[in-house]
């Protein structure tokens, strides 16, 4: 692989529990071409325990390191807890406000939420559900923020499951922005030197922006095209 280390990313598998799909060949096709692999949220389809040991079971063919973050799929059934220690037992190193460093690379994640872009960003004003709500995106904010102070790494990924730019959703219904990300993140991020920015959760978004500060952020939605032709983007390093 000479000397540049491979970072394979892909986001919303949605493993579903009747079995249908299997991404067994896709691990193994991976662990060939890549020296990392990232997944970006939404790696069961309704968030059911059953749907995380499958999924398990396909992550025996992953012979390289596996980082992830949950995605609003995965909370669907209120067992994050369960299917959180369900993938760690299978080895993944799921961040939840955390970073782990793997041959030399930072990877710093959360799951994200959403409030909207740029001058259109909701604030914390009016009534309490909406204030809960932005709450919650700055405190996901702020895990990220500590995630990356916890890495020192010559490089930086972020991990994310929800948009940090409206650039990278462009595609979906104008409508829906502000349930696909949050400037937040963006804001975070440029207050670090990030290598770049993996995220999914707009299927029909577009593949690559970058920051108003400059860090590459890439939609690795399985179901948005790439350049490798492949559902998994790879990124060097």
């Amino acid at each position: 692989m000479g000397n540049k280390l491979k970072v394979a990313a892909v986001a919303d598998l949605h493993m579903k529990e009747d079995g249908s799909v299997s991404y067994a060949e896709l691990f193994s096709e991976v662990s060939k071409v890549a020296d990392v692999l990232v997944i970006a949220g939404d790696l069961t389809d309704l968030g059911k325990p059953a749907e995380a040991e499958l999924l398990a079971s396909d992550l025996k063919y992953c012979t390289v390191p596996v980082v992830a973050v949950l995605g609003n799929h995965d909370h669907q059934c209120n067992a994050v807890e369960e299917i959180s220690s369900i993938l760690m037992k299978a080895g993944v190193h799921l961040l939840d406000g955390q970073a782990v460093e793997i041959a030399g690379i930072g990877f710093a994640g959360t799951k994200g939420f959403v409030g909207g872009f740029g001058r259109h960003m909701l604030g914390s004003f009016g009534e309490t559900a909406l204030k809960t709500m932005v709450s919650a995106t700055v405190d996901e904010a702020m895990r990220l923020e500590n995630a990356l102070r916890k890495t020192s790494a010559q490089h930086s990924v972020v991990v994310l499951h929800y948009a940090p730019i409206a650039e990278t959703v462009a595609g979906e219904p104008e409508e829906i922005y502000p349930f696909l990300g949050s400037s937040r993140f963006a804001e975070t991020i440029d207050r670090f030197h990030v290598s770049a920015v993996v995220h999914g959760h707009a299927h029909k978004g577009t593949y690559k922006g970058t920051t108003p500060g400059g860090a590459p952020v890439f939609n690795v939605a399985a179901h948005v095209e790439k350049p490798t032709g492949r559902p998994y983007a790879i990124l060097e390093f």
